[in-house]
């Protein structure tokens, strides 16, 4: 018999090496018969043809490292063994992103309306609370992209629902697939929230128009479906995440403007505010004095008291700080689709640019949350620049500020909204090749599902809480652990290794965090507590 080969294979015979059987790779009388299990799979780097073959083994429950017997072609193309000189690299395409893309990308994967709630967050938690948790966040997905890394440089796969299916098979694939589509719907549903909710007020302040008016074009349900369909789609139409580089870098350009404005904002926005604004405004409304028994003395303290900031606060809004800050990190789904893309791939390049753009995005997310929160104090809501509209809907600066973040959302959706269809296809066209017609028919099909959310959807935390305690801790912590201790082989790291009982810890953390924020929030529902800031 024949040793086993891929489809597209040119080389010699190879044995592959077993720990409990032989086999021999000649057709002679005295060949031994290669075990069902075992499948060959030739390493392309970029397109070019090796001489040689590597087995590819996957593990099973009792710990041996073997191939499921009935697997398919096309799903086997997406698996690759490791080269002893060199990283793993794809079949499908010569890579051709640049670092600094990969960068924008990434980043971009990484940004989006998260940073619009962060100085809610902080209100809710107190400085230094709320930069511990950062950091410990930040930390926390860098280290989890390490392990998608690590496990993917095993087996040279391309997508995170195949390590799922590398490491547990079919239900490891479908849960992967279903919590990248969860968790990105639900960013794509935030994002164009904010344009739903901000778009209306910029053309409203262009036409200067005290009141909004019935026509269509104040109507953000008009307005979201309208940049769905002439700007949004168009994009994510595009083959390749390669191509959205400078749209990425454009849109990161725009939240950077956002930064500065938000920072040049806190020294021109007095505090307190007028009765009637911060009243409006806050989460936590200001002591009411009443003006004909409280005398100057009380008010002075009561607002001297509203102006100054918390170090470190918890109470029933704290629940939803981990699933916002959890949520503002994700970009594990586009990590992979931007590693097969990059130019001369290897993990520790892939891994630089990981660590690179949550540093910068570490520091904007910050930047932003301290300046939002110095500014409004507890009278900040849970979208920050629905804040500023409050104090003068007519500002210059901050209609100008409000084009640029729905100009960065809006370049952002189409990014995120490349894992998903991948997710979908993964789980509906497992084994059919590219169509541009099914291509074209998942975007619209999203987008427009998408769209009806938005329209339906009550208010902008609901959608961050409740999707990031749920998808996000799946995503940064329990999936890349419990894959990578399934993928890599006992013989490389015994189940006893530290690397891997602190990747079991990592994702019993990310249990803990899920069950914890999904049992505040569901509290707080039913205590009828909440107070989000006001409804949009």
């Amino acid at each position: 018999m024949v040793c086993p080969r891929s489809h597209h294979e040119a080389g010699p015979d190879v044995c592959p090496r077993q720990s409990e059987s032989q086999c021999s790779c000649g057709g002679g009388p005295g060949a031994m018969e290669a075990p069902l299990q075992t499948e060959m799979v030739e390493l392309v780097p970029n397109g070019k043809h090796l001489e040689g073959l590597l087995p590819v083994a996957t593990p099973t429950a009792g710990g041996q490292r073997v191939e499921g017997p009935g697997r398919s072609c096309v799903e086997g193309e997406g698996f690759l063994p490791k080269s002893p000189s060199k990283e793993p690299h794809f079949t499908d395409f010569e890579g051709k992103t640049s670092f600094g893309m990969s960068v924008f990308n990434l980043s971009n994967a990484i940004m989006g309306s998260g940073i619009l709630g962060l100085a809610y967050a902080m209100a809710n938690t107190g400085i230094i609370l709320f930069l511990f948790l950062l950091t410990a966040v930040a930390l926390l997905s860098s280290y989890s992209i390490h392990l998608l890394l690590k496990s993917s440089g095993i087996v040279g796969i391309r997508a995170y629902e195949q390590l799922g299916y590398r490491a547990f098979g079919t239900p490891g694939k479908l849960a992967a697939a279903l919590a990248i589509t969860l968790q990105n719907i639900g960013a794509m549903s935030s994002y164009l929230y904010i344009i739903k909710s901000e778009l209306p007020l910029v053309i409203q302040t262009f036409l200067n128009l005290e009141d909004r008016t019935s026509d269509w074009y104040t109507n953000g349900n008009y307005l979201v479906i309208l940049v769905s369909v002439v700007v949004i789609l168009p994009l994510a139409l595009m083959r390749q995440l390669g191509y959205l580089g400078y749209s990425s870098g454009f849109s990161l350009s725009c939240m950077m403007f956002f930064l500065i404005a938000v920072i040049y904002k806190k020294f021109h926005v007095p505090c307190p505010l007028s009765p009637n604004v911060a009243n409006m405004t806050g989460n936590v409304s200001l002591v009411e004095i009443n003006k004909d028994e409280a005398g100057l003395q009380a008010k002075t303290e009561a607002w001297a008291a509203f102006c100054t900031p918390s170090y470190f606060t918890l109470n029933t809004q704290t629940a939803y700080t981990i699933p916002i800050m959890a949520f503002a990190f994700v970009c594990h789904p586009e990590v992979l689709p931007i590693y097969t893309e990059l130019k001369d791939p290897s993990k520790r390049k892939m891994q630089r640019i990981s660590n690179l753009s949550i540093a910068v995005m570490y520091v904007m997310y910050f930047l932003a949350a301290l300046f939002g929160y110095l500014t409004f104090y507890d009278g900040v809501e849970s979208e920050l620049l629905h804040t500023y509209s409050k104090v003068d809907p007519f500002d210059v600066l901050i209609l100008c500020v409000r084009v640029a973040v729905l100009t960065a959302v809006t370049l952002t959706v189409p990014i995120v909204l490349f894992p998903v269809r991948r997710a979908l296809q993964q789980m509906l066209f497992p084994d059919r090749e590219f169509s541009w017609l099914r291509h074209v028919l998942i975007a619209v099909g999203l987008l427009t599902c998408i769209n009806l959310l938005v329209i339906f959807a009550p208010n902008i935390l609901g959608i961050f809480g409740v999707i990031g305690a749920t998808s996000a801790p799946c995503l940064i912590f329990i999936f890349p652990a419990i894959f990578y201790f399934r993928i890599i082989p006992t013989e490389k790291e015994p189940a006893r290794s530290t690397p891997k009982i602190l990747a079991l810890c990592f994702a019993a953390l990310g249990i803990l965090l899920m069950i914890m924020s999904l049992s505040f929030i569901i509290m707080d529902w039913v205590s009828g507590t909440s107070r989000h800031g006001g409804s949009h």
